[in-house]
């Protein structure tokens, strides 16, 4: 059984989508709740939670901060963060049930799962993007916030959870559950490409990449963050 919680600020126009992906599994018992964290919406996101039948959570902005706080309303023994931007293609949840079964029933190791990384967009950019994080995902064992977190309570509780962390905060996560740790699902998790559109495809993989070697590189959060808001808005 699984609580699912999705993160959400000024997401009227793509969290219906999102919502809209999970009722079939809704329908056959495995999500029984949906908890929609909101950041301070100034749109109609409240709405449209309310109207789906979500559990809908107030939390100041920032994603480790809600993340963190919907898990804490969580009642059911598996947990599925998704972004409010991201739609599980059709079967998903078969993909889903396979993994969750096979950890309960201790045919592998005490795990997480992610789903495979696409946009929904066409043309060459967004295929590369898609590859690089697909190696990313096979040699690091480092799936992005956007293709959505599976994972047994049990496993998030002795990690410690999200954190409220101004960036990184699935980088953050992902290390402590380890590598070894993190399946890769059979099946795709299909996100907005708005925000490549709008920043450039280039500009904004850089950007990313960028925060990534840093936090590698031992950088303290708070100043990758800072330097973020500086690249992006060119200062």
């Amino acid at each position: 059984m699984i609580s699912v919680i999705i993160p959400a600020r000024n997401a009227e126009h793509t969290l219906p989508a999102t919502l809209s992906a999970l009722v079939p599994a809704a329908v056959d018992g495995l999500v029984k709740q949906v908890i929609v964290v909101d950041g301070g919406s100034t749109d109609q996101t409240a709405e449209v939670a309310d109207q789906a039948g979500a559990d809908i959570v107030k939390s100041a902005p920032g994603r480790g901060g809600q993340l963190a706080q919907g898990a804490e309303m969580a009642r059911f023994p598996w947990l599925l963060f998704l972004n409010a931007d991201t739609v599980l293609e059709d079967g998903w949840e078969r993909s889903a049930m396979s993994f969750m079964r096979r950890v309960e029933f201790d045919d592998r190791s005490m795990a997480a799962g992610a789903f495979t990384f696409r946009l929904d967009d066409q043309g060459l950019a967004p295929r590369l993007l898609e590859l690089v994080v697909r190696l990313r995902c096979k040699f690091l064992g480092v799936p992005f916030g956007d293709q959505g977190l599976l994972i047994p309570r049990r496993l998030f509780d002795d990690v410690g959870g999200y954190r409220n962390l101004p960036i990184m905060e699935d980088l953050d996560l992902a290390r402590r559950i380890g590598r070894r740790r993190i399946a890769m699902l059979d099946a795709n998790a299909v996100t907005s490409a708005e925000r490549y559109r709008r920043d450039g495809y280039l500009s904004r993989s850089f950007r990313n990449q960028i925060c990534h070697l840093l936090y590698g590189a031992g950088i303290p959060v708070s100043m990758i963050a800072r330097l973020r808001g500086k690249l992006e808005t060119g200062a």
